[in-house]
């Protein structure tokens, strides 16, 4: 079963808790500390495109990047004038040139369940990125698989559809994996659609080495929080990494996997 194909018409109402508000001013705050007011950025794993929508609005000239097809059918039917999406994997995304920033949020960067993976996504960035142009992510914890979501089952009747969502986490591999049901309304009756999606948890000293491997410098890794250093019940962190030259990609890199 594909993640994000029927979850994408319902994405936007289960998700409507979600902090965009306080994602986007810490965005642009740590943008403009960098000098980065304006040019081209890159929301990548844009999902529905919310962000990099906000994003435009701030100034930006956006790119959106994501995997899913339908995710972003939803994102080219909202108001994006000015904005270009891109259905490409992160894994192999390729651009027509280089830009100020790249960022990242609602864990996108967790589907990268392998950490081989993680680090083709990482040199990625690095060669897209302007010199001295920053990556800002975010990653939801160990701690918060592990202990916060666990394995627990809980749901939702919503006005069009209704979810049940099971969540299980193996502590040994760090993949969390949550089975989604969703029950969609279909004219007087409801259709039953099934989607399985899977995320990894990144340890402190991991996310070090393999922001380093990948050719960029570590600037700061913070609770998403508060801001301040990670701590044990940290849920969500943010990491930012800065440009530091280029390397040369194995040419399957340079041009995007075949």
């Amino acid at each position: 079963m594909e993640a994000y194909t029927d979850f994408a018409t319902v994405y936007s109402h289960i998700m409507q808790d979600t902090p965009y508000d306080t994602w986007e001013k810490f965005l642009v705050r740590t943008l403009k500390k960098n000098g980065i007011r304006d040019g081209l950025v890159l929301d990548l794993g844009c999902g529905t495109g919310e962000m990099t929508r906000r994003l435009q609005k701030r100034g930006y000239d956006m790119i959106g990047v994501d995997v899913s097809t339908e995710m972003l059918q939803i994102a080219t039917a909202a108001e994006h004038e000015g904005i270009l999406y891109l259905n490409q994997d992160m894994r192999e995304f390729e651009l027509y040139g280089t830009v100020r920033a790249i960022v990242s949020v609602c864990d996108s960067m967790n589907y990268l369940t392998d950490s081989e993976d993680f680090l083709t996504t990482l040199k990625l960035v690095n060669n897209y990125l302007d010199p001295k142009g920053i990556f800002i992510f975010d990653l939801k914890t160990v701690h918060f698989f592990r202990d916060v979501a666990g394995e627990s089952v809980f749901g939702e009747n919503l006005e069009d559809c209704s979810y049940i969502w099971e969540n299980y986490f193996d502590n040994d591999s760090k993949i969390n994996e949550y089975a989604l049901t969703l029950f969609l309304k279909d004219g007087d009756t409801y259709k039953k659609s099934e989607e399985i999606h899977y995320q990894r948890g990144y340890g402190i000293t991991e996310i070090k080495q393999l922001i380093k491997r990948s050719g960029m410098d570590l600037l700061k890794i913070c609770d998403a929080e508060d801001y301040g250093p990670v701590r044990r019940n940290s849920e969500r962190i943010y990491v930012m990494a800065r440009e530091r030259g280029k390397t040369a990609l194995k040419p399957e890199l340079a041009r995007g996997k075949k």
